[in-house]
């Protein structure tokens, strides 16, 4: 019998094709240790993104893999995740606290933005990342209400406010600071002085992922967090309504000029299912993310349709990926997460922190 040894199964390792990146595990440099005691093979895989609904399947590809090699007995498939900090727009440092920042807009409002951010914020943390929540709309907080919290920020040291805790996130919004039925009067310049305080004196605890949800269009709020604001990536959410396509190319736009890359499109409300018959009848028109995807030279991430149930869990502070987190609606949701995240491991990372400090003096 051959002997089996660590270079005989790499080459069978590498070529498996992970499930939730479509690339090999060579391509992405996930084998990170291979051991061999006798016919017994334990394998470690390292994933840049989460994606805990794939494990089972990419363990089960693995291991496989490994089988094909004759005389391989047991084979133990170990899968951990690492995010890491991924470059952002030139000349703007990482928040504390947060490795990446992930910017939800739309270009104008009554898309289903909010809700959108929302489930992909729960998505992510239900496929394994530690995720947290900004409120960025100043004018018309709705995350409070959404994630059903509520309630004073605490302060531990009399400077930053603890993040509230809401299914498993961490959220900070200006709901959380004024009365419901209190009107923001505010002029630009206040609004946005009230967003970067939310934004650097929350407390956030080592996020994998920032998900801020945007107020919509493109004025001094908006332009201010792309050009401070270390944001990873932007999401645009559009329904396929002609005068939506319109607002929302602008709000892409926008974040080209400022060098945020673009992840994507959502196509929100793209079509109607009838619980009564189960008729499907696309309301909004049909296939306008894809074009505008097309048009600009991005990825159609998703089509989520318009669903009773969406509204009504998330007006009832627990949206769908934790109602219903077995459901279709849910799968949609984390399918959305997990593209956005591999597009994010495959940007190239920030390496500031590792830059050394160079000090210059007259005596030098």
């Amino acid at each position: 019998m051959t002997a089996i040894s660590e270079a005989s199964l790499q080459p069978l390792l590498q070529a498996v094709i992970d499930p939730g990146s479509g690339r090999t595990l060579g391509e992405s440099r996930a084998v990170r240790a291979v051991q061999v005691s006798g016919a017994d093979v334990a394998v470690d895989v390292e994933l840049g993104y989460p994606a805990a609904s794939q494990h089972a399947a990419l363990r089960a590809a693995v291991i496989a893999a490994a089988r094909a090699l004759p005389g391989v007995g047991n084979v133990g498939v170990a899968i951990s995740t690492r995010v890491v900090a991924h470059a952002v727009q030139r000349g703007v440092q990482l928040l504390p606290g947060v490795k990446n920042i992930i910017a939800v807009a739309s270009g104008k409002g009554g898309v289903g933005k909010s809700t959108t951010a929302a489930n992909l914020a729960l998505a992510l943390a239900a496929e394994g990342a530690k995720v947290g929540v900004l409120d960025a709309d100043i004018y018309g907080p709705s995350q409070p209400t959404m994630l059903g919290a509520s309630g004073r920020p605490e302060t531990l040291d009399g400077q930053t406010m603890e993040p509230h805790i809401a299914h498993g996130l961490q959220v900070n919004s200006i709901g959380f600071l004024v009365d419901d039925d209190q009107a923001m009067i505010w002029r630009g310049p206040m609004a946005t002085q009230a967003l970067e305080q939310l934004l650097r004196q929350t407390r956030w605890q080592e996020l994998d992922y920032l998900v801020i949800d945007m107020p919509p269009g493109t004025g001094d709020i908006q332009l201010t967090l792309s050009q401070r604001v270390p944001v990873t990536g932007a999401v645009i959410v559009t329904t396929p309504q002609d005068i939506a396509l319109i607002d929302a190319k602008k709000g892409l736009k926008m974040f080209e000029k400022v060098g945020v890359p673009i992840l994507g499109i959502v196509e929100n409300m793209a079509v109607h299912i009838c619980s009564n018959c189960g008729h499907a009848e696309h309301i909004f028109g049909a296939e306008g993310g894809q074009q505008m995807a097309s048009q600009y030279g991005t990825e159609l991430l998703g089509s989520l349709p318009l669903a009773m149930s969406i509204r009504a869990q998330a007006d009832a502070g627990a949206p769908t990926v934790v109602a219903d987190p077995a459901g279709e609606v849910a799968a949609l949701y984390k399918a959305l997460a997990r593209k956005i995240a591999v597009k994010i491991a495959a940007q190239g990372k920030d390496y500031s922190s590792k830059f050394p400090t160079i000090s210059i003096s007259k005596g030098t």
